[in-house]
């Protein structure tokens, strides 16, 4: 068995790195990497607690292994957060709502909003049932 490094992270594709960035920032992500480092980015790596994610130029997949990107989304992103209606009504006029804040029958508040690429974005809070504690992951 080949040894292992430990790790691993969602790649976000974006047709404008920045205004991606800043839309993640808005969820408590924090830059951490940035290639180059002056100028227009073509990666940026951010952090949100242990949670990783880097955003990269949409040209990336063509130019590294031919691949073209598809229409449409291309990947949910699930973010949980302290209080859904609190951050929904922030980002609501920056971001497209795909779903108003709605109880899940599994325990959880949760809304859609759309990334700078269209790429839906879970937000997520625990709810509590009768006599339960709830704690954001």
């Amino acid at each position: 068995m080949l040894p292992m490094a430990h790790g691993a992270f969602p790649i976000v594709f974006a047709t404008r790195v920045c205004a991606t960035v800043a839309f993640y920032e808005q969820l408590g992500f924090e830059s951490h990497f940035r290639f180059p480092a002056e100028g227009e980015p073509g990666y940026v790596g951010m952090r949100r607690g242990t949670a990783e994610l880097g955003v990269v130029d949409a040209g990336w997949p063509a130019d590294q292994y031919g691949r073209p990107l598809g229409n449409g989304p291309r990947f949910e992103m699930f973010v949980y957060v302290d209080d859904v209606h609190q951050v929904v009504t922030r980002l609501g006029a920056l971001a497209p709502i795909l779903r108003e804040p709605a109880d899940m029958p599994w325990g959880e508040r949760i809304a859609y909003l759309c990334d700078p690429d269209d790429n839906p974005v879970a937000l997520a809070t625990p709810i509590a049932r009768s006599g339960e504690a709830t704690t954001v992951r």
